[in-house]
């Protein structure tokens, strides 16, 4: 059904570009690299033939992929996201491991990263495929270049075969998903669907439904600043005050320490000098009691340290960064319907799960587009050993074709 040759080489030519996003960053989008590749895709959607191709000014390739029925069928949206995570390069060397046997994959630029059946047990399912992982220091970028492969390969197998029926299908290739600010940027009314996909999962039949609540925390402490020969009853150093702000949250908090619906406070930043440090944290719950809970619990442990040391000035700020899927999702039952009936018809066991993360679709949905989350083949994401096999991209884009189907099926009311 899909070229897999030409979904391998877009796939191979976009892991090439980093892309890392950077949260510091005051531009949308984050990074040059991301302008790079957005502009490759510009021009790769205009030489396919797909309409309405543009390139906004905060960094979304958009383009429509016309009806080929008369009928009116409801306008989806197929999104993907180009950046990739902050923690290591982003410009990979990816190397294709074809008709994988079960033997170890040792990525050459650090023979310490290797991937076998019994650390990375998944790979059990992509037996005989092709794997592709990175070399070994930069992370692979299937999360979520899988995704924008996937959905370039399926925009032009449909270009090419327009006597498959479906509605309007509009493309949306956003940037700095992993800094959950992109989509923020996104103008829905020039987006134009009714309903939305995002192309960012893991293994084959997955359909995310679900995804913690998110928020992210700052707390700067000023201390008072003293040369150190003079500084007895003087000095009040924030590094300090920092450590016992962190050691004072419950490890039993932690992600380390977590797992299923369980929720978590997770530091991920500490800067500063003996004058001025400050600590960034994100906070997940699936329920938003629990989130408040959390957010409640930073507040008591920073309100006992100002008393403790009141001579220093507290500063904590949050920021919303997604909601759950599930609250949008339950408004409107026909984009999961009609993924699962996609899925099936593609010969997967449709499954959903809470992902322990979230996704554009977060923000989407809470912004009133239903927007799930479906399969592309990524595992191991945000590390250098990181892995998607071919095959599952392929099941991905065949999936997106029934997809498409299904909603020309069922048309608007």
């Amino acid at each position: 059904m899909i070229d897999s040759a030409d979904l391998l080489a877009r796939f191979l030519r976009y892991v090439q570009i980093d892309t890392r996003s950077d949260a510091s960053s005051p531009t949308t989008p984050s990074t040059p690299g991301q302008w790079t590749l957005l502009r490759l895709l510009e021009t790769e959607l205009r030489t396919l033939g797909a309409s309405d191709v543009t390139l906004t000014p905060a960094g979304f390739v958009l383009a429509t992929l016309p009806a080929t029925v008369a009928h009116p069928v409801p306008a989806v949206a197929w999104c993907a996201h180009v950046d990739t995570a902050t923690n290591l390069p982003g410009a990979a060397l990816p190397l294709v491991h074809r008709a994988y046997a079960g033997q170890p994959i040792v990525l050459p630029d650090d023979p310490s990263q290797t991937l076998t059946l019994e650390n990375s047990p998944r790979l059990r399912t992509a037996l005989g495929h092709d794997v592709i992982t990175a070399s070994g220091k930069t992370l692979l970028g299937a999360d979520d270049k899988a995704g924008v492969a996937v959905i370039l390969a399926t925009a032009r197998h449909l270009l090419l075969h327009p006597e498959i029926p479906h509605g309007k299908i509009r493309l949306c290739l956003s940037p700095d998903e992993e800094i959950a600010t992109g989509m923020n940027h996104l103008d829905l009314a020039q987006l134009g669907a009714e309903a939305a996909y995002t192309l960012d999962g893991e293994s084959p039949g997955e359909i995310d439904d679900e995804t913690f609540n998110a928020d992210a925390a700052t707390l700067e402490i000023h201390g008072v600043a003293s040369h150190p020969g003079w500084a007895k009853d003087v000095m009040v150093n924030a590094l300090r005050l920092a450590a016992r702000w962190l050691a004072a949250l419950p490890t039993e908090l932690s992600p380390e320490r977590t797992t299923g619906r369980a929720g978590f406070i997770h530091p991920v930043e500490v800067t500063g000098t003996a004058e001025l440090a400050t600590v960034r944290l994100i906070l997940r719950d699936f329920e938003l009691p629990g989130l408040a809970a959390h957010r409640a619990l930073i507040e008591k442990l920073t309100a006992e340290l100002r008393d403790a040391e009141p001579r220093a000035r507290f500063v904590l700020t949050f920021i919303k960064q997604y909601r759950n899927l599930r609250y949008g999702l339950e408004k409107d039952p026909r984009p999961l319907a009609h993924a699962r009936t996609a899925l099936r018809r593609a010969g997967l066991t449709p499954v959903s799960n809470p992902i322990r993360g979230g996704t554009d679709g977060s923000n989407l949905t809470a912004r009133g587009l239903p927007t799930p989350n479906l399969f592309v083949g990524m595992h191991e994401v945000h590390s250098p050993r990181e892995w998607v096999s071919l095959q599952d991209m392929e099941k991905s884009a065949e999936v997106l074709v029934h997809l498409a189907q299904v909603w020309a099926e069922r048309p608007a009311t």
